[in-house]
């Protein structure tokens, strides 16, 4: 289904977030940007501290740290947009690689590579989530957005993003969830009767937005995610709601 879509993926998606998606992207990014510049210095770095505790950082982190070459680790990479988001503002001193079950997926990140000089070093490869390629403790930061929706199995799939991830290292889950009551009719609506018909005449494939609905529908709240990480082993669990909440974004850390 994602192959099919792979080619008119990145059009369809900003066609059908109104945009809103790049800003998701940055909101993301410079949560992952504040963590790493904390755990490289040792120090708190919040400038600003929205709902939910979940730090923002208008620029990028500085080089001048204890800790070398971090990596983070983005899962369901897709065609590359959050990973290419993060070497961007992340920069050299931060090594990025992104992982997909989809090849299809895959090539267009590679095809978007090699037209951006600064991303050359972004490593993209094939990766099931149930058993990432990845040593214990290997990873700074893993994230992951709208892709969590599509696990066979996503206790497991937690227990293995925080095997991967070093004590005090951050998972960041980017994901739709359910929207607040006065806008979930509207939603809704749009998610169920006109989303499938754009993307019909971008992608070629409604079928796979239809998919889109019915995994939303069936995806926890905020609340319900939170709990999930706790249950998955993560000591600390803050989110937020973004365009109306219909968007959430979830930091969850692992214990030192």
């Amino acid at each position: 289904m994602f192959g099919g879509i792979a080619p008119r993926y990145d059009l369809a998606n900003h066609v059908l977030s109104l945009g809103l998606d790049f800003g998701w992207r940055r909101c993301l990014v410079r949560a992952v940007a504040a963590a790493l510049k904390e755990g490289r210095d040792g120090s708190p770095s919040r400038p600003r501290t929205p709902r939910r505790g979940v730090p923002t950082l208008e620029n990028n982190f500085d080089k001048d740290s204890k800790r070398e070459n971090p990596l983070v680790v983005d899962l369901a990479t897709g065609s590359g947009d959050v990973a290419f988001a993060l070497k961007k503002h992340l920069g050299p001193g931060v090594a990025v690689r992104g992982y997909d079950f989809c090849r299809p997926m895959l090539v267009e990140a590679e095809r978007k590579k090699g037209a951006l000089p600064w991303a050359r070093e972004i490593g993209f490869d094939w990766a099931d989530c149930m058993a990432l390629p990845l040593a214990d403790n290997s990873a700074d930061a893993v994230t992951i957005a709208f892709g969590l929706r599509n696990f066979a199995d996503r206790a497991r799939g937690l227990r293995e993003m925080l095997r991967v991830l070093r004590p005090g290292g951050s998972l960041f889950v980017l994901e739709f969830t359910q929207p607040l009551p006065w806008f979930r009719p509207l939603y809704y609506f749009y998610l169920r009767n006109l989303m499938p018909v754009a993307a019909g005449l971008i992608t070629g494939r409604p079928e796979a937005y239809r998919y889109l609905n019915a995994s939303i529908a069936a995806f926890p709240d905020r609340a319900a995610l939170a709990e999930e990480m706790h249950a998955g082993g993560f000591a600390e669990v803050t989110y937020r709601g973004l365009a109306a909440c219909s968007v959430a974004l979830h930091v969850a850390v692992k214990s030192r």
